[in-house]
């Protein structure tokens, strides 16, 4: 056994020994559900406000698929703190950006394209509607994904890996797990961000209200939410294969809950055969469970 995981797991062993009792009841909860879960699973939950943490296949690198437009968004937004751009600043949009065969809400809305739309609203579809060829405007005005990952990579810890944008995975299967992450990452630059830590208070406030209006795969993270459970988080999901394994169905984010508290809550379902509605059905027990937990804190 090397070093590091020995390392890893005394870590986590002494993490599960000074877990209070409701959060080793939650472990308990999170691992029954996992159990009879299919493929690979990933989870991190983490109390914002006391920083007490549960993890899961924590260092696992997982395909983040439409996730990773939550550091593209925040890559973007430093630019705008730095003054370079502004959330105002219009983009010509053109037929050439507009490409079929992927999703783009954009497009659906402006088929012929030759519109200008401004910075706010494309990141708006970018991550609230998780529209593809918004996702790729915004690749190209920050010069691809080598930069971005470069951005990134000074945002948090290693552990998140941005090697291509949609168009880019769009050319093969394998592609998608260059753009990986793992739980801890994931976390790590979510807590970051809630916190205020790597944008200005102004665009902070707006990507957590972009965040809230997500509306992709509503029976995930909220699936068994009370109706109006506030919940700003980003969503990710992939094609499934002839084999009948879908790489990725992920969801990231924060649970804002009535009491008051921030909970972090990161699950990323990988190589999994079961279907669409018992993978987005598990995201939303994990989510439902940690949800319940919290709400009864003071």
């Amino acid at each position: 056994m090397n070093n590091f995981f020995s390392k890893f797991l005394i870590y986590f062993a002494l993490l599960w020994m000074y877990l209070p009792a409701s959060g080793q009841q939650l472990r308990t909860e999170i691992k029954a559900i996992l159990d009879e879960s299919d493929g690979l699973v990933g989870v991190g939950v983490v109390d914002f406000e006391t920083n007490e943490s549960i993890y899961f296949n924590a260092q696992e690198r997982f395909p983040m698929q439409s996730v990773f437009k939550f550091p593209l968004a925040l890559a973007v937004l430093q630019r705008v703190d730095a003054g370079e751009w502004s959330l105002d600043m219009p983009i010509e949009v053109t037929p050439a950006d507009l490409l079929p065969n992927t999703w783009s809400p954009i497009r659906e809305r402006y088929p012929n394209g030759n519109i200008t739309l401004t910075l706010a609203e494309i990141i708006r579809y970018t991550v609230a509607q998780s529209d593809n060829n918004g996702c790729d405007i915004l690749f190209r005005l920050l010069d691809g994904p080598i930069e971005v990952n470069k951005a990134v990579a000074q945002m948090t810890s290693k552990g998140i890996a941005i090697v291509a944008d949609e168009a880019g995975m769009a050319k093969g299967w394998d592609v998608q797990f260059g753009n990986y992450s793992t739980p801890v990452a994931m976390m790590d630059l979510f807590q970051k961000f809630w916190a205020g830590r790597i944008l200005s208070p102004a665009s902070t406030e707006y990507l957590k209200k972009v965040l809230f209006e997500t509306n992709t795969c509503e029976a995930c993270m909220k699936g068994l939410l009370p109706k109006g459970a506030q919940v700003a988080h980003k969503t990710g999901r992939s094609a499934t294969n002839a084999k009948g394994i879908t790489a990725a169905t992920n969801d990231a984010g924060v649970l804002l809950l009535p009491n008051g508290k921030a909970v972090g809550l990161v699950i990323f379902v990988s190589n999994s055969k079961a279907s669409d509605s018992a993978r987005e059905r598990l995201i939303a027990r994990i989510s439902k469970a940690v949800w319940d937990q919290y709400s009864q804190l003071k």
